[in-house]
């Protein structure tokens, strides 16, 4: 269990404080509420484009990293769908380096024309090398337009295209900032060899004075039920065919998702489990197999993806993927099956908290998913998964006519 407190500030901060006296360390975590989900459809990228601006220099402090660094500091950030998240780890007597520097560019980032175009160029070459250049590195590129059609999820984190960051300006990117960079935006975590009472009193001299603005309110398209399997067959220079098929699902926030997640992992969760079982060690069909959640706030994706053995037909290999997949549907899961990957999935939860950024991640996303103490609540949920929830979800939901796949293809030399 996580012991934390909770306080907000008068500018809508939240501030969760997390005490771990067996560390020497400090862990800081700023999680904001935005990701790829709320970028105009024409001018997508911009939250992971974020995500390296804010390591450009704010106003007053025009290196970010120099000052953590020699404050002993280390730091990091990552994007998806839905939130764009900050973390960084230093010694605890150091803390106040973290919120001098977090608060800063919170406040004031420098916006100058050659941090933009630096960080445009990474962004545009981390576009090619990783999704255009690498193998099956368009994947989801093609996949998520497949499977989505009115959601924002249809786009990738890096964005649509290339364009759409080259094309950038100065005012698309502070506007992009002004509406969601800000504290009534954001949850600020901390946890490690800290006090309660003295990060308090750093959350409001760094992000007290920083002023709150108006929450804004989604207005997101649902995406419709899909009624009709859809299909895209696509070739490039790549070692070996492979499949992907993603089937809507809940989202994160659904009490549903906790089976989905044990469902995903009795399919592919070691090499004990169906699909490497049946597909890789049995038949052979496939040199190796996967099934995993995207895990996104709003509706998201069960997902099989394999790469298939050489030889091997892709829709031989297909049909593997569907004899597994129909026995789930149809047959009742085995007590000992299901009670293993529950067990494996708390010992993940467990693994996932022993660090102070794990904790300090963890509070600030279940905040956002509505309350922190759900941290603490994870491992009764995924006990509560049943046989029944899991053969009645998988029947319902792993049909044929809510299934989009990808063919990916070897060029035939």
């Amino acid at each position: 269990m996580i012991l934390f407190e909770k306080h907000i500030l008068s500018n809508g901060l939240r501030v969760i404080i997390h005490e771990d006296r067996s560390t020497p360390i400090a862990a800081m975590n700023i999680l904001y509420d935005v990701g790829a989900r709320d970028e105009d459809p024409d001018k997508t990228g911009f939250a992971h484009l974020f995500e390296h601006l804010m390591f450009g220099g704010s106003v007053n402090i025009p290196n970010y990293d120099e000052p953590l660094q020699n404050a002993g500091g280390e730091n990091n950030a990552f994007t998806n769908n839905d939130i764009t998240n900050y973390y960084l780890t230093l010694p605890a007597q150091n803390l106040e380096t973290g919120f001098w520097l977090e608060s800063d560019r919170m406040l004031s980032l420098a916006f100058s024309k050659k941090s933009l175009d630096v960080q445009r160029n990474v962004v545009i070459e981390e576009f090619r090398q990783r999704y255009l250049n690498q193998p099956y590195g368009d994947v989801w590129l093609k996949l998520k337009p497949l499977a989505y059609k009115v959601h924002p999820y249809l786009w990738n984190t890096i964005g649509k295209e290339i364009s759409h960051i080259e094309n950038a300006t100065m005012d698309d990117v502070k506007a992009f900032f002004a509406k969601h960079y800000k504290p009534n935006n954001a949850i600020l975590s901390v946890a490690g060899n800290v006090k309660t009472d003295e990060v308090l009193k750093l959350a409001e001299k760094w992000f007290g004075p920083i002023p709150g603005g108006e929450k804004k309110e989604r207005k997101l398209p649902a995406e419709p039920p899909q009624t009709e399997e859809r299909k895209l067959e696509t070739s490039a220079d790549v070692p070996y065919d492979a499949i992907y098929k993603a089937w809507h699902i809940c989202g994160r926030k659904d009490a549903d998702y906790y089976t989905f997640d044990v469902i995903s992992d009795l399919l592919s969760r070691g090499r004990s489990s169906r699909l490497y079982e049946g597909l890789v060690k049995n038949k052979k069909l496939f040199s190796e197999i996967n099934a995993y959640l995207s895990g996104d706030d709003d509706p998201g994706l069960l997902v099989i993806a394999g790469k298939v053995s050489e030889g091997v037909d892709i829709k031989k290999a297909e049909s593997g993927i569907a004899e597994e997949v129909n026995k789930l549907r149809s047959s009742v899961v085995n007590e000992k099956e299901l009670q293993k990957i529950k067990n494996n999935m708390e010992a993940s939860l467990v693994f996932s908290e022993m660090s102070v950024e794990g904790k300090a991640l963890n509070l600030a996303f279940f905040e956002l998913m509505g309350d922190a103490e759900d941290v603490n609540r994870e491992a009764e949920k995924y006990q509560a998964v049943s046989i029944e929830t899991v053969k009645d979800l998988a029947e319902k939901n792993l049909a044929d006519t809510n299934c989009s796949t990808l063919y990916y293809h070897t060029k035939k030399t």
